[in-house]
């Protein structure tokens, strides 16, 4: 599967630290550049036929259809797509006029992932959305509209700006909006952006643990009473909806990340990453050269890999590749960690996979990390 990451953005939101640009002025060479990149990785995906192509950001929908076709087309001269395909874009509600889903119909995307956030101008205002409410619901229906129904939309909760009744609106519409995919977070605070600098002086309060964790286990029990299934700590789906490109994730699965600060793994002990840089990145490209670095990941690196990622799925950590894949030593390691955890119900052995029951999954990093050889 292949991620591309687009990294402008309109403007920024208050709690995002991910890498983007509100400027446009290389964004015809940045595309360039990206084609370049694929063309130059194209032996690294042993599989050439993709189960999935997803534009990441940033904001893939600031680009035109025309050129997220251009980009579809480049991947297209080196890959097949499988019969069953996943396109995804991500897209935010205010870039999802009729003209602009009209001519996205057309073309090889799938799949829309909907920066919705939530349904209250209050939140939108608090997150600097470019969306209001109105544009949230709107986006969703004209998208129905024009054929597609592979919808997933991010939700977020635990803002000091909602509350639960807020939050228990905001599921009501999004189930009265019949989306079959959601995937939500607690907003949280990260370094160096606007709403940690709100924080700091006293103008936001700081979310409230106690609330997010009240809030996400009745999303997690309200999506389930209408159908959804709980996969993933924060990924809700209607049966056959789950998402291709984050489930091969979740399973270890080779990738190729394309684009600056874009993230590749080969599926065992390789990883590597592209510089978090427009300029250098184009640069770099422009003279033929890769604009990454990489790391041969250790064995306790991919062990806590394993138990990060998979005790955050349904699918739990699968004990027999554990022992197939590490030493008697991590395996020795694994065995004493888990002892007292499963003893006190935090975790769970299934058909011989290691799971966290559902009740635990809000502290399912905390039960991760402390399984972690460090």
């Amino acid at each position: 599967m292949i991620y591309i990451h687009i990294p402008f953005c309109k403007q920024k939101c208050s709690y995002c630290n991910f890498h983007f640009s509100t400027s446009l002025n290389f964004k015809d060479e940045m595309i360039s550049a990206m084609k370049t990149e694929i063309r130059l990785r194209k032996n690294e995906l042993d599989n050439k036929s993709l189960k999935s192509l997803y534009f990441g950001g940033g904001t893939p929908s600031i680009l035109s259809a025309d050129e997220i076709t251009s980009m579809i087309d480049e991947v297209l001269k080196y890959f097949s797509f499988d019969p069953d395909i996943e396109v995804t874009l991500e897209a935010n509600p205010d870039d999802l006029d009729k003209n602009f889903l009209k001519q996205l119909s057309k073309s090889p995307v799938n799949r829309l992932s909907i920066g919705t956030q939530s349904f209250f101008n209050e939140d939108l205002k608090l997150m600097n959305r470019a969306h209001n409410a109105s544009e949230a619901e709107g986006s969703i229906k004209r998208a129905q509209d024009f054929g597609f129904e592979n919808l997933s939309i991010d939700l977020i909760y635990g803002s000091p700006t909602s509350n639960l009744e807020i939050w228990k609106e905001n599921l009501n519409k999004t189930i009265a909006l019949e989306v079959p995919h959601i995937s939500s977070y607690a907003l949280t605070v990260e370094p160096k952006t606007a709403l940690e600098s709100w924080i700091s002086t006293g103008k936001v309060a700081s979310p409230k643990e106690e609330e997010q964790n009240e809030e996400f286990y009745y999303l997690s029990d309200f999506l389930k009473d209408n159908g959804f299934e709980h996969y993933e700590v924060s990924n809700f789906a209607k049966p056959g909806f789950y998402s291709k490109h984050n489930s091969a994730y979740w399973k270890y699965k080779e990738y190729l990340g394309i684009g600056p600060s874009a993230h590749s793994y080969n599926g065992f002990d390789v990883r590597s990453w592209n510089v978090a840089n427009n300029q250098q990145y184009i640069k770099k490209l422009y003279t033929g050269i890769l604009a990454k670095e990489e790391e041969i990941l250790s064995q306790n690196d991919q062990f806590n890999e394993m138990i990060m990622i998979g005790l955050r799925t349904i699918w739990g950590v699968d004990m027999g590749s554990l022992n197939d894949k590490f030493s008697a030593q991590v395996h020795e390691h694994f065995q004493n960690e888990i002892r007292s955890k499963i003893e006190e119900g935090i975790l769970v052995v299934e058909n011989n996979h290691l799971k966290i029951p559902e009740k635990h999954w809000f502290m399912a990093d905390g039960i991760a990390s402390d399984l972690f050889i460090v």
